[in-house]
């Protein structure tokens, strides 16, 4: 191979040329470059470093810049070559900075992939020029990692396994964890014991006779498989982020206000607080651990996504997992169903008016108890018909992330209507692709950590991400008060209430029943409300105005100077 060099120079730049075309391509390399191998290292990059070879996009900004570099200089002197060498490992070595800035490594006790999946960027450092995923897959090469998966998706259990004979890649494709996690949920709605992975606990559930002792489910690694969508979900579950980035803080923090203070500083303008010493005298705060909860309800079924798990298994799937969105326990039924964990909290009296209490038991789900590990969260979302909330942490932390209204976060892609969201799989694919973006924005998102014993309080149509740092048990409750019951009501009515009204079967009714109560409980309260809220507009307006004749004077008096 090295003898290939010994070419003129026109033969070598050929050689970058051709390898570079046949990947934009996707056709098969022949012959693999040490020569070029050195310029994509750079440095003497090792792979633990290659984390910008982890999304396949950027390598291919990076073999772009190659592929021009290559074209311009095909008929150039030696030198001009070496000159394009020098530039092309700045290059590399400017985009491994660009990407180890983002905040992320790889956890230390991170093992490698189940079946060696490796970054597609890694194919192009390897001296085996061939993606066993192409070969195994035949004429299904064509479609992207994606659309196979969503085939294999269609498939049951028993398919699966018979499709994972066929080939090594076939083998890869069909043991990818998410698919056995969606045939959990979908088949096992009444609950599992997890057991290391998804398959064995799929199998152990469905087959109770399998020898599990045989390790006939063991798996094996696949030689030269690459694959960025297969490793993304590998790569989220195990990376963690800088101490620094959890130490961003910006939120406004108080202690012993008066509920006076919170409507007009926080509640009335809609802005976030996080608020300290509110729930010391809770029994749960002092109460709520592992041992206290497995105790008093560790058989009890709760909410764990679309299944409902005993809070025991729940604990012991949470002792071994390690994926991307790990299971979140989010019950709003658990007061109900434990009615003493209910006495063990109490509503700070900050959120004590709470207009839908005037429906009673028809109104929507309102509390939760919320469990979850390291890893395990929210995604970006506005809190259901309008409401605010407040969270209360008991056990553990949690990283929060929150815009405005009136701004959509990097990477989140509401419907025009509102009523579907999309975003990234992840949190941890958010925070990797999106969250460096938002230190260059005007309006800079509001975070914090909200430990044990702290209160944050999440107005109306704010955007909020949650992440858990460690195992975390909290409580959180959305309210309508005074200050947001017109937004509510406005929400309830609109054309498509059916689809965006969440936590009751009665949406399309909600509204009518809502006002209804409202008036009867508060007669006029509702046109009174309205009336202020005329008077607030016409006032802003009028400030408005009076704002644009004071710039434009003072513009002028500027000019005549």
């Amino acid at each position: 191979m090295l003898g290939l060099f010994s070419e003129s120079i026109d033969s070598v730049e050929n050689i970058y040329y051709l390898y570079i075309n046949k990947f934009f391509e996707h056709i098969e390399v022949k012959e693999w470059s040490s020569d070029f191998e050195y310029l994509v290292l750079g440095r003497g990059l090792k792979q633990k470093t290659w984390p910008w070879t982890m999304r396949s996009f950027r390598m291919r900004n990076l073999l772009s810049t190659v592929k021009k570099k290559s074209l311009q200089n095909r008929n150039r002197t030696s030198r001009n070559c070496i000159s394009i060498r020098k530039e092309l490992a700045r290059l590399v070595e400017q985009k491994q900075e660009e990407v180890t800035d983002e905040g992320f490594s790889i956890k230390s006790s991170a093992p490698s992939h189940t079946h060696g999946v490796q970054p597609l960027g890694n194919l192009y450092l390897s001296p085996c020029s061939v993606n066993s995923r192409d070969t195994g897959l035949g004429n299904l090469r064509t479609l992207s990692d994606e659309l196979v998966l969503d085939i294999l998706g269609f498939l049951d259990a028993s398919s699966l396994r018979v499709l994972a004979t066929v080939s090594k890649s076939f083998y890869v494709f069909t043991n990818h964890e998410p698919l056995w996690r969606n045939l959990v949920l979908e088949n096992l709605l009444e609950g599992f014991q997890y057991k290391g992975s998804w398959k064995s606990t799929y199998v152990s559930a469905c087959y109770p006779s399998f020898d599990f002792s045989a390790n006939a489910l063991g798996c094996f690694k696949v030689r030269d498989f690459y694959s960025d969508y297969l490793f993304q979900s590998w790569l989220c579950a195990n990376l963690e982020m800088k101490p620094e980035w959890l130490e961003r803080d910006n939120v406004v923090r108080k202690r012993g206000i008066s509920v006076e203070e919170f409507v007009l500083n926080f509640e009335e303008p809609n802005k976030p607080v996080l608020l300290e010493g509110c729930i010391d005298n809770w029994g749960a705060l002092r109460k709520w651990d592992r041992d206290y909860l497995v105790q008093l309800c560790g058989d009890v079924k709760f909410a764990v996504g679309p299944v409902e798990m005993k809070l025991g298994d729940y604990f012991r799937y949470s002792d071994q997992v390690r994926e991307e969105r790990p299971l979140y326990l989010f019950d709003p039924k658990f007061a109900e169903k434990v009615p003493k964990l209910g006495d063990e909290y109490e509503v700070p009296v900050y959120f004590s008016e709470d207009l839908f209490g005037v429906l009673g038991n028809e109104r929507p789900d309102y509390r939760w108890i919320i469990m979850g590990p390291a890893g395990s969260g929210s995604s970006f979302h506005v809190d259901p018909n309008s409401t605010s909330a407040w969270n209360a942490v008991i056990k553990g932390s949690k990283k929060w992330i929150l815009f405005p209204p009136d701004v959509i976060p990097p990477g989140v892609h509401p419907s025009p209507d509102g009523a579907e969201v999309a975003s990234p799989v992840s949190i941890i694919e958010w925070f990797m692709n999106f969250y460096g973006a938002t230190k260059n924005w005007k309006k800079k998102p509001i975070e914090c950590v909200c430990k044990a014993g702290e209160v944050i309080f999440v107005p109306n149509g704010w955007w909020h991400l949650v992440i858990n740092l460690e195992e975390s048990i909290a409580i959180t409750q959305n309210y309508v008060s005074r200050r947001n019951l017109l937004n509510v009501l406005d929400f309830l009515r609109r054309p498509n209430a059916s689809t965006l009204v969440s936590g009751t079967r009665d949406r399309v009714n909600l509204y009518d029943k809502f006002k209804n109560a409202i008036e009867a409980s508060f007669p006029g309260e509702i046109d009174e409300l309205s009336r202020k809220e005329e008077e607030r507009k016409i006032q802003q307006r009028k400030l408005s105005f009076w704002d644009s004749v004071a710039d434009t004077n003072m513009g002028a008096f500027k000019f005549s100077f």
